[in-house]
């Protein structure tokens, strides 16, 4: 194999956007990426050289998919701990590790963990049925929110719940038949996201803390950094971010997605071990981009600068919508903006559904935002002029 043979193989479990993304990075790094994916058809086998297709759920078709690497990591939480526990058994380098990893996969131990450390979280209480919710309502309401604690993900798994919810509503997150987290209805002023990357031998570096903003549960606006954040709660953010990593022994990216509250305090909602939909701005509005240095993380290598390129980057997701051929939709929106960054994820076209991202960076905020808004209202079909 001459001189590629000492070039590291980063395998990346799933074959989804995140994956995809991941490809130009490696290019650049000059490492290969290879991937695991469910066909061949997803977004990241579309391309990635050689894509393996398996069964991420299957221990036999992980093994032999680790054997071909150097090092693994993922761009989903799905796959089952004990099979990345054995795995690390049997030698396999899996960042981030099985113990870390748990806290992004079990919303349950996440708020144990966080609660044990003192980070500050929505008030909880696991609910074992339905009975349980009357109480959870008295102690935590009058409004709580029902989450699975597995599984969840863009708004799934999660319900809303007072006093005056229908039973069989207060009964539909327990037929999943995984323990389910009941947490009090935070009034929040805006959702933050504070994403920052570690390597193995502790050197971690933290990006703006940006505002996501979230319709139906889905992350449609991210603007980097949050407009208007005071400094002191921006370095509260990241300080937390950064602290969580340590505490959990976290490699790679890390995304710490949390409630800006009204009275001015920060609240950590979720967590997410890879890179994330809230640091998509980073490829075109950071010197380095969060898929590269999950790259570098994973691999030990130095990691490079998150310093923004820009005042303002805005990052709005496009939505599959009534368009189902969206690439005729580029001319318009090359032509009309020739300094906008358009992705698109090779995925099918369903309402909803996540198919790409455009990016604008500058000094003006509300053009900036215009812009952004304008060219993924075209590509879907919302807007035709």
């Amino acid at each position: 194999m001459g001189d590629e043979a000492t070039w590291p193989v980063v395998g990346m479990v799933g074959g989804g956007q995140l994956a995809r993304m991941t490809q130009p990075a490696a290019l650049t790094l000059g490492v290969r990426l290879s991937v695991l994916a469910a066909s061949a058809q997803e977004s990241a086998a579309q391309v990635v050289n050689g894509p393996v297709v398996a069964d991420e759920k299957s221990y036999a078709d992980l093994r032999a998919f680790a054997d071909g690497c150097d090092v693994l990591t993922f761009d989903h939480e799905h796959v089952p701990p004990e099979h990345l526990t054995a795995l690390e058994t049997a030698g396999v380098p899996v960042r981030p590790g099985s113990g870390a990893l748990l806290h992004a996969q079990d919303k349950g131990v996440m708020r144990a963990r966080l609660g044990a450390l003192g980070v500050p979280c929505p008030r909880h209480r696991v609910v074992t049925g339905p009975d349980d919710v009357a109480a959870a309502v008295a102690e935590l309401g009058p409004r709580i929110v029902l989450k699975t604690t597995r599984g969840g993900y863009d708004g799934k798994g999660v319900w809303p719940v007072d006093a005056d919810t229908p039973a069989e509503a207060v009964a539909e997150p327990f037929r999943a038949g995984v323990p389910v987290l009941a947490e009090e209805h935070v009034d929040y002023a805006r959702e933050l996201s504070a994403v920052i990357a570690r390597s193995p031998h502790g050197q971690a570096v933290a990006y703006p803390v940006v505002e996501s903003v979230q319709r139906d549960g889905i992350c449609v606006e991210v603007v980097a950094p949050a407009p208007g954040l005071d400094g002191e709660l921006a370095a509260r953010a990241q300080h937390i971010a950064l602290t969580v990593a340590a505490e959990l022994d976290v490699v790679g990216v890390l995304a710490v997605e949390m409630f800006e509250t009204t009275d001015g305090r920060l609240l950590v909602n979720e967590l997410a071990m890879r890179p994330h939909n809230s640091a998509h701005w980073t490829i075109d509005g950071a010197v380095t981009s969060q898929f590269e240095n999950h790259l570098r993380a994973v691999l030990d290598l130095p990691l490079g600068s998150p310093a923004a390129r820009a005042p303002y980057t805005v990052m709005v997701n496009v939505l599959g919508g009534d368009l189902p051929d969206v690439y005729p939709t580029y001319r318009h929106v090359m032509a009309r903006d020739p300094e906008l960054r358009v992705h698109w994820y090779g995925k099918g076209v369903r309402p909803g559904r996540k198919v790409g991202h455009v990016t604008a960076c500058g000094d003006d905020l509300p053009v900036l935002r215009e812009r952004a808004w304008h060219a993924a209202d075209y590509i879907r079909g919302v807007i035709d002029e």
